[in-house]
């Protein structure tokens, strides 16, 4: 949106300057995106008054003249024809920079003579085309600013043009008038009111307006007149400056008068040439096919649906986008029907995009203006055509009537104040909203007509917020709700993955961020993939099913890596997996996956293929992270996608499962085109009982003053038993006196026998009350036996 301070100060009388005017625009929320400002490439001229001139003595076009500057007398080379003695004109010294020229001149010598700078033409200082002779100016004093001389005599060279930018929740803003509101609600003026006054009608329109039934809810009002005897041409200089000075191009009188309309009130006009009409107007919809010139040159054919004016002959106009070019006006109209109508935004932006037309009557129709100003804008248009180009006009042709817009909503002073977190008074509050239109009745704010946006309570705070300025806004620290130090932001499993995360990733881990999204495929191989889990509109066929696992994207991330080269990975991942459609049927999970050597080969170190124990403890040291307890059992019989003798379950108990560590089964690697093997982990942090303790403090310290003793214990066992239950057994035996036992042999063979092998394991005791004697660990070693031999069948090898 482009206007000029001039044009401004048509609705705001102020005195303040350009600068403060587009700060606070800014503040407002109408964003100054650009100033031109001519008098800031004219500031340096000065005038100066010629005192003699006379032909130069090697050239018959040039005259040496002698011009009196502020700087004294300046000998001056000039081939202008009018330049002459007894002439005030515009001087331009050395150094100065020529904007029309883009040079800045210096002393130089033509034909053998000195000239000390140069006598401009409007061309030369971009004031116009004009060229033919320098500037003669009828006054002025020599020394005297030229910038000032054109503030007091054509004020509209120098007049600073202002672009801001228009959110779409604010087309009151398209109209100058709009913006000078808000600026006097700010204080930066006083906004003037526009006086009111219907044209009286001399006779009835020949051309009467009617609204099919089936576009009133598009087209719910419409407004004209007939103006008959205009004198059309071109409009007043005053109207061509403030349109040139915005980008606008001059067409006529009456063209002109519509575009002043539409920037100056947000209110799109459209005139037909009465003597081009053929009978009445109708707004109705497009059956489809039918096609159109439109006043840009350009053929359009109309969709079914649109809506469109027509004459008695076919369509004349796309209602509220753009007029056709056969109705349209030219310097030999003499007859015109002035159109003022209210369109339904939705309906305008479809056509526009359909027939991929921008029109300023689009852009304005489709982001909103003011319903109740139809017959009002058609009214000031009367009367600026009638002021302009004469003639006589009809009585107002109406069809339909304005869109009831009106609402209200309650302005609660307390509430604005601590939403907005500024002491604003209950007063400046009502007086804020009553600049802005708004009409208030008790606690009642009414909304005025032009303000679409403002749809709720919110809205009227956002108001006062922003004609108060958030820049006054002072930081203030938040009050604590208790005393002493505050209760922690994160619950426990926040902490619990954010350790999670800091303890993979200081084990070697990177860390990966998979969609929650798999293919049926891949979720089929994880116990997922059903109908529960699948995605009624998914992105993709890759991905259509919610992840049951967060191995498949750790192991396709690992594919993609090996087909890349990078054999050797080491990934987690933190994240919910889904087991149903419903809510709450999800889980959080840590996973971690190895794949390939635990290290690059090197002479001087060892490197191996990783196996399940360094997932068992990589497993074990997230779990001690996350405050998981020391003694754990480990149990076979996991999910299907684990190799059946290469894995375990963390449980505290046959149906508390933490986690389970592993070697991935290699139908699973082969399906996701994994080199294997691969180990991994995952671990479900919810599963890990809380403490019991909730303070910060942590508990004592408890170190044992007496010393442990160690036995050592061969069993002789069937080769089918596993080592996990001889270990279990032997620590069930004393549970408060056993600290640790783990297997340090194996033998198979040799005089055992077919079938048989040895364990051999190392049991720890550690006395709490006093030192064993070796009749204490006499009775510990004899339930140890017992304990094995019932679970294993084993005996104590000799």
């Amino acid at each position: 949106m482009k206007f000029t301070l001039s044009w401004l100060k048509d609705h705001l009388d102020t005195n303040a300057s350009v600068d403060e005017i587009a700060e606070a625009l800014t503040d407002l929320g109408l964003e100054v995106e650009e100033i031109v400002n001519p008098a800031d490439r004219l500031k340096d001229f000065t005038l100066g008054y010629v005192k003699h001139a006379e032909k130069h003595p090697d050239a018959d076009k040039l005259r040496v003249c002698r011009v009196d500057t502020d700087e004294g007398e300046l000998q001056i080379i000039c081939g202008a024809p009018n330049a002459r003695d007894g002439i005030t004109v515009v001087v331009c010294k050395p150094g100065m920079y020529i904007p029309g020229l883009d040079l800045t001149i210096s002393v130089g010598k033509i034909r053998g003579v000195e000239s000390f700078g140069m006598m401009a033409s409007e061309r030369e200082l971009e004031l116009s085309d004009e060229h033919d002779g320098i500037i003669e100016l009828p006054s002025g004093a020599v020394g005297d600013k030229f910038i000032d001389w054109l503030a007091e005599n054509e004020p509209s060279k120098v007049d600073p043009m202002i672009e801001i930018a228009i959110t779409p929740n604010r087309p009151d803003a398209l109209g100058v008038e709009g913006i000078a509101r808000d600026l006097a609600a700010r204080g930066i003026g006083k906004l003037k009111q526009r006086d009111y006054s219907p044209v009286p009608g001399d006779f009835d329109s020949p051309i009467k307006v009617t609204i099919d039934e089936d576009t009133l809810d598009g087209a719910p009002h419409f407004t004209g007149r007939l103006i008959k005897g205009v004198k059309n041409g071109p409009s007043p200089q005053w109207l061509q400056d403030q349109l040139k000075a915005i980008g606008l191009r001059p067409i006529s009188a009456l063209v002109d008068i519509t575009n002043y309309m539409t920037f100056d009130h947000n209110r799109p006009l459209h005139v037909f040439d009465a003597d081009k009409v053929q009978g009445n107007l109708r707004v109705h919809r497009a059956k489809g096919g039918e096609k159109l010139v439109a006043l840009d040159e350009k053929e359009y054919t109309l969709q079914p649906g649109m809506m469109v004016i027509s004459d008695d002959k076919g369509p004349e106009s796309i209602a509220g986008i753009m007029g056709g070019a056969e109705t349209g006006c030219t310097d030999e109209t003499v007859n015109v029907f002035l159109e003022s109508a209210f369109w339904d935004h939705v309906q305008i932006a479809l056509t526009g995009r359909a027939l991929k037309i921008n029109s300023d009557a689009r852009y304005r129709f489709e982001r909103g203006v003011d319903p109740e100003y139809t017959l009002e804008g058609l009214e000031q248009a009367t009367q600026m055509i009638l002021d302009i180009c004469g003639g006589e006009v009809s009585k107002v042709v109406e069809a339909g009537k304005a869109p009831d817009h009106s609402r209200a909503f309650k302005l609660d002073a307390e509430r604005v104040q601590s939403l907005v977190g500024m002491d604003i008074p209950e007063s400046e509050q009502r007086q804020t909203l009553t600049r802005l239109g708004f009409r208030l009745e008790g606690e009642m704010a009414h909304v005025p007509s032009w303000r679409p946006d403002i749809m709720g309570e919110a809205d009227l705070v956002e108001e006062v917020a922003r004609i108060a300025s958030l820049t006054k806004l002072q930081g203030k620290p938040l009050p604590r709700i208790t005393d002493g130090i505050p209760k922690p932001v994160m619950t426990p499993t926040q902490r619990r993955q954010s350790m999670a995360r800091r303890t993979c990733a200081a084990l070697g881990y990177n860390e990966c961020v998979s969609y929650t999204f798999i293919d049926q495929a891949s979720a089929a191989l994880f116990g997922g993939g059903d109908e529960a889990t699948q995605l009624e509109n998914p992105i993709s066929t890759e991905m259509s099913h919610m992840r049951p696992d967060l191995l498949p994207g750790l192991l396709q991330a690992a594919a993609r890596n090996q087909a890349r080269g990078y054999a050797d990975v080491a990934l987690f991942e933190v994240g919910p997996v889904f087991h149903d459609g419903e809510p709450g049927h999800q889980k959080i999970q840590i996973t971690g996956l190895l794949v390939g050597r635990n290290g690059p080969k090197d002479v001087h170190g060892a490197s191996r293929p990783v196996d399940i124990f360094d997932a068992k403890a990589d497993a074990e040291a997230v779990l001690a992270a996350i405050g998981a307890p020391a003694k754990v059992q480990i149990l076979r019989d996991g999910d299907a996608w684990w190799h059946p003798g290469r894995h375990g379950k963390i449980c505290l108990g046959p149906k508390k499962v933490l986690g389970v560590f592993g070697e991935l089964h290699p139908r699973v690697l082969q399906a996701l085109d994994i080199k294997g093997p691969a180990m991994a982990f995952t671990i479900w942090p919810d599963e890990v009982p809380l403490p019991r303790k909730s303070g910060a403090t942590r508990a004592a310290l408890e170190l044992r003053d007496l010393q442990a003793v160690e036995r050592d214990f061969a069993f002789v066992v069937d080769e089918g038993v596993e080592a996990l239950t001889l270990v279990n057994a032997a620590a069930g035996a004393d549970k408060a006196l056993i600290e640790d036992v783990r297997v340090f042999d194996e033998f198979i063979g040799g005089s055992l026998g077919e079938g048989k092998k040895s364990l051999a394991i190392t049991v720890r005791l550690q006395p709490t009350d006093a030192t064993l004697k070796e009749k204490d660990i006499e009775a510990v070693a004899e339930k140890i036996i017992a304990k094995v031999s019932k679970a294993t069948g084993g005996v104590l090898r000799g």
